[in-house]
């Protein structure tokens, strides 16, 4: 396998933030040359990347993945676990809210979908997993169950203050 040169992986950087804030204005069907502007950069370097849409809103995708993850890891040296555990899971119910619709538009091949889906599906569960390894729970809430139950959450169009008992309820097992 070569390596990237430090200028394509620049580029690649480049476009991917831009992809992220265009689509973030403009929706996922946001016209690719815009992302190339925003980065500045080539129409013809952003497809040497990028050859399909569905690869750039891949990347994309697999950005906030890893910004979740490392969150979770930073918040694993955290003094008070129930609240690391709450602080991560309330990012990833934004993350489940915010960016919904570009999971979606990924890709509309099952395999592929199934693939892509079923690596970044495991990274979250292992973070929710060391998360909630540290607390009291591990003994009674599997990890998978923590993130069905926060993405329920953040599918259900509660408000903020019902999203936070919500979630206190998932971590605490009350309200209060």
């Amino acid at each position: 396998m070569t390596r990237q040169r430090a200028d394509a992986r620049g580029n690649r950087a480049q476009l991917v933030r831009a992809a992220r804030d265009v689509f973030a204005e403009a929706g996922t069907d946001a016209p690719l040359d815009r992302v190339a502007k925003r980065a500045g950069i080539g129409n013809a370097t952003m497809y040497r990347h990028f050859p399909r849409r569905r690869d750039l809103l891949a990347a994309v995708y697999a950005e906030e993945v890893e910004h979740l993850r490392a969150e979770g890891e930073a918040l694993l040296t955290h003094d008070d676990p129930d609240a690391a555990l709450f602080t991560w899971l309330s990012s990833f119910l934004d993350h489940v809210r915010d960016k919904r619709d570009l999971a979606l538009s990924i890709t509309d091949d099952p395999g592929e979908r199934e693939e892509l889906f079923g690596h970044w599906h495991g990274v979250m569960t292992a973070t929710a997993a060391a998360l909630a390894a540290r607390t009291d729970l591990a003994e009674d809430v599997e990890p998978l169950d923590l993130l069905v139950l926060t993405t329920g959450i953040a599918l259900s169009g509660a408000d903020g203050p019902r999203t936070e008992r919500l979630l206190r309820v998932i971590t605490r097992g009350s309200a209060g």
